[in-house]
């Protein structure tokens, strides 16, 4: 039964049924936003949530019924417990002081996306890795927008206090210029005032540092980060498979051990009737 059961919830139909149902609940969401579609079409999309979580509960307990007599292995993939979760927050009533809050639990049915598709898996997967080696890009970066906001205010604070004339306000200019927003208009504000070659000098080698540079060592740790998640993927592919290839391995070692085992008793054979043919018969006396 419960190999039935698994059968179906890993075939790419049910996979697909989940997927649809999960974007129709996003859709769904979305059209909730509008008062007047709720006025007209309320009982309608009310129904619809109503059937979205009851397939939701159903795709549930077929996963915990695929376990068999161990259901409890459904909670060892961290993605079941983000789709448990997930199902969790959608049955508490929507009411109370925390009415808006719990609504948008319906938005976050949209995630299980993530959990659905394998390929977003990997994505998550690659990008939860990368948090720790950018600590210290981050680190770095943050070291970088101090030194030049401080530089900043001493250079540019009496001339340009709308954009220079606090650590606060610098760190948000800094910002638009390290995501090149508009950051000509700066550049020519603080050139009409101050000496051409030391905004040059500000303005190129922060924005090439922290924007060539820095951000660019984040898209190489994604990007690194990715390759490891691809392998790893790779990795536990070929060790679901190796048992597998185990068996036939040892499957055909024994077929040919078989083999030749009849190969030598066959010779034994061949000799044993040679020696009687080639022995003559003992005379009586």
């Amino acid at each position: 039964m419960s190999r039935s059961i698994r059968q179906l919830v890993e075939s790419k139909a049910f996979q697909r049924l989940i997927v649809a149902v999960i974007v129709l609940a996003g859709g769904v969401a979305g059209v909730e936003t509008n008062p007047a579609l709720m006025e007209r079409h309320g009982v309608l999309l009310s129904w619809l949530n109503h059937t979205i979580l009851t397939i939701f509960i159903i795709e549930l307990l077929l996963k915990l019924a695929a376990n068999g007599r161990q259901p409890w292995k459904y909670f060892t993939d961290g993605w079941n417990v983000f789709d448990f979760l997930i199902v969790l927050l959608c049955l508490v009533p929507i009411g109370g002081p925390f009415a808006a809050v719990l609504r948008l639990t319906r938005v976050l049915r949209l995630l299980r996306l993530v959990s659905a598709l394998p390929k977003l898996q990997l994505l998550v997967g690659a990008l939860l890795k990368s948090l720790s080696a950018m600590g210290y890009v981050s680190l770095l970066l943050g070291l970088l927008f101090y030194i030049y906001a401080v530089a900043g205010i001493q250079f540019f604070g009496q001339t340009d206090p709308a954009h220079f004339g606090s650590l606060g306000r610098t760190f948000l200019t800094l910002f638009q210029l390290v995501t090149l927003d508009n950051w000509a208009d700066i550049f020519n504000a603080q050139a009409a005032h101050v000496s051409a070659i030391k905004v040059a000098l500000y303005f190129v080698s922060f924005i090439v540092f922290g924007t060539m540079i820095i951000l660019n060592l984040f898209i190489g740790i994604i990007m690194n980060s990715m390759a490891e998640a691809h392998a790893e993927q790779a990795s536990e592919i070929l060790e679901r498979k190796s048992p597998h290839r185990d068996l036939d391995t040892r499957l055909n070692e024994a077929i040919q051990q078989v083999d030749a085992l009849q190969g030598a008793l066959t010779d034994l054979r061949r000799h044993i009737v040679k020696d009687r043919l080639s022995t003559p018969p003992a005379t009586n006396r």
